[in-house]
């Protein structure tokens, strides 16, 4: 289809409307460095937990979950659906306290946690890691996969297209700090989601609608039986080569604790906590973070589930699956709605790259420039300075994008690379004994070992069986990380008791792992958080999520009794933890 002067016109005014929205915020984002990476501490939970969904939704996302989609079936989602668990440990157990210890980054809270040169290595080190390193990596994902949307779907040079999204996102993301980011956050994903539900509800239109697709799949999986198990939310496991059982075991049984990945880091952390301690209080904070995860995981799926169904239907024999979304949009959008749906694009793309560029400036500025290089210059000198590192994490994620081929790697990359360090994040919460030492064994020795793995198998000297690459890689990175910090923190000392007290007194963390600390400080400091309800909490926000996922997917596939069930479920579990805030009482909550 040939892009019209119509949406050539949606186009432009999104971009304009974007480039204002930067400007009008561009003063208040310069008075501190508070306003340009907190907000000024005055999101409401709505602003920001949008923002939160967002960022992770951008014009990779309907791509991968197409090639999921293509390659294993509805069910292939579980890669990332298991970090619900994860999502939901940060809701009850770890908002209020980012929002409580006051910080403007997540890893300002390294020198708040530990004591001495090495949580200032800590900081240091991890700043330049994830600002600029990992950071690049996720830009590069994002970078490549509207790449391919614009040379698809407009047929010119992508990088010539991306260095003009980039260059508008950089401007208003560098003028208006935080503030503008979540205020474009908010329309861009109204936007996009308009966007996704349009190019879904005209692709299944064009496979004659939900009767239609499962009649046309059969030519697809075979059998009447084999579409009800591509269409399933239910794991195939062991039924299905793709998904055997140590491959599932490592998805709902350690991945999701285990491994650091961006909006869904065990704990909370990066841009997540970012708008978490960017909230007005404690409970704009959880119910910023409790909204994300809803949002994520019960209203955006669908529309790229269907629209990825009809696509295997329409274009049976892709080489690359990731194509096929945009195949449907060049095909099956006429003039106009193609225009808001490449709109929807940008807006997606915008919306996480503006957030990475603002979160990774913030590391690369606040733990070490302004750590460790110039330490009491003006606010104004790290503003110039922020804007400056904003344009070279442009550059970085921009090269990274034309190297990069896979959306589906990249997540997988950044899973192993992580893998074993989440563990300390949970707990370094809750357990005083975990200390510097802890987090710096964990990280190298994850990287180590995960990069040690692929150089083995590149190399031909050891072998897993096919499919279990990623599962195999994984588990052992786990195993060896966790006893490497498990050892180093039991090796070395913890840390000093001023700064065990200082944290307490700040965080006031609850549970048994800060006994001793609590025996030593006496009644000076008041814990009102309670671990045993959070934990049902967070079991009723599990089946929250869960049940609503699957309630609203066989809703739109026409099983109406079991979608009806699940709802019922879904909302049950929705008034169990409505009833527990309630009872408890907010002051005791989240004070």
């Amino acid at each position: 289809m040939r892009v019209s002067l119509l949406d050539w016109g949606i186009v432009a005014l999104y971009f304009l409307a974007s480039l204002l929205i930067g400007l009008y915020y561009s003063r208040r984002a310069g008075s501190s460095t508070t306003e340009f990476f907190g907000a000024g501490r005055k999101l409401v939970w709505w602003l920001a937990g949008t923002s939160m969904v967002a960022t992770t939704f951008s014009s990779d996302t309907p791509l991968a979950v197409t090639e999921l989609v293509y390659r294993h079936g509805v069910a292939g989602n579980w890669l990332w659906w298991n970090f619900v668990f994860s999502g939901m440990l940060t809701v009850f157990f770890y908002a209020r306290l980012w929002r409580r210890v006051e910080v403007l980054t997540d890893i300002e809270f390294t020198e708040l946690r530990y004591g001495g040169k090495p949580a200032a290595f800590l900081r240091g080190f991890r700043a330049l890691y994830l600002g600029l390193l990992v950071n690049s990596v996720i830009m590069g994902w994002v970078n490549s996969a509207m790449g391919t949307i614009i040379n698809i779907s407009l047929g010119i040079d992508r990088w010539k297209a991306i260095a003009v999204c980039l260059v508008i996102t950089v401007i208003y993301a560098s003028l208006s700090g935080l503030w503008g980011v979540v205020v474009t956050d908010f329309f861009q994903f109204i936007m996009a989601m308009t966007g996704c539900i349009a190019l879904a509800v005209f692709g299944v239109n064009a496979v004659g609608g939900i009767a239609g697709m499962k009649e046309r799949l059969i030519e697809h999986a075979g059998s009447p039986e084999k579409v009800e198990q591509f269409l399933s939310v239910l794991p195939p496991v062991g039924k299905a080569a793709w998904l055997p059982p140590v491959l599932f075991f490592t998805y709902i049984a350690v991945q999701w604790w285990a491994s650091w990945y961006p909006g869904a880091e065990p704990g909370g952390g990066g841009y997540v906590a970012q708008r978490m301690f960017s909230a007005r209080d404690e409970k704009h904070s959880l119910l910023a973070t409790l909204w994300f995860n809803i949002a994520h995981y019960c209203l955006r799926p669908w529309p790229w589930i269907l629209t990825a169904l009809a696509a295997v239907i329409l274009f049976p024999n892709l080489k690359n699956p990731r194509e096929g979304y945009v195949m449907m949009m060049i095909h099956y959008l006429p003039p106009g709605l193609l225009g808001l749906m490449l709109a929807a694009m940008a807006a997606a793309y915008m919306s996480t790259i503006s957030t990475h560029i603002n979160w990774g400036t913030s590391y690369v500025v606040r733990d070490f420039y302004q750590r460790f290089l110039k330490k009491d210059a003006p606010e104004k000198h790290y503003i110039l300075v922020s804007r400056l590192v904003s344009v070279v994490l442009m550059v970085c994620g921009g090269l990274v994008g034309y190297l990069m081929q896979s959306q589906v790697s990249g997540w997988e990359l950044l899973l192993t690379i992580g893998a074993g360090t989440g563990l300390v994040f949970i707990l370094r919460w809750f357990w005083y004994r975990v200390n510097a030492w802890s987090e710096i064994s964990a990280m190298s020795a994850a990287l180590l070992v995960s990069l040690g793995i692929k150089l083995v198998r590149s190399a031909g000297w050891l072998e897993f069986p096919e499919g279990l690459e990623f599962a195999y890689d994984l588990l052992i990175t786990v195993a060896i990380t966790t006893a490497v910090w498990l050892a180093v923190t039991f090796l070395t000392r913890p840390e000093s008791d001023q700064t065990l007290d200082n944290f307490f007194k700040r965080a006031r963390p609850a549970g048994p792992g800060w006994k001793a600390v609590r025996a030593r400080l006496g009644d000076s400091v008041r814990v009102t958080d309670n671990l045993f309800y959070s934990f049902l909490d967070w079991l009723a926000g599990c089946g929250l999520v869960y049940a609503m996922l699957f309630g609203v997917g066989r809703l739109l596939l026409g099983d109406y009794p079991r979608a009806l069930a699940l709802i019922a479920i879904s909302l049950a579990a929705g008034a169990f933890i409505y009833w527990d805030l309630s009872r408890r009482g907010w002051k005791s909550v989240a004070e």
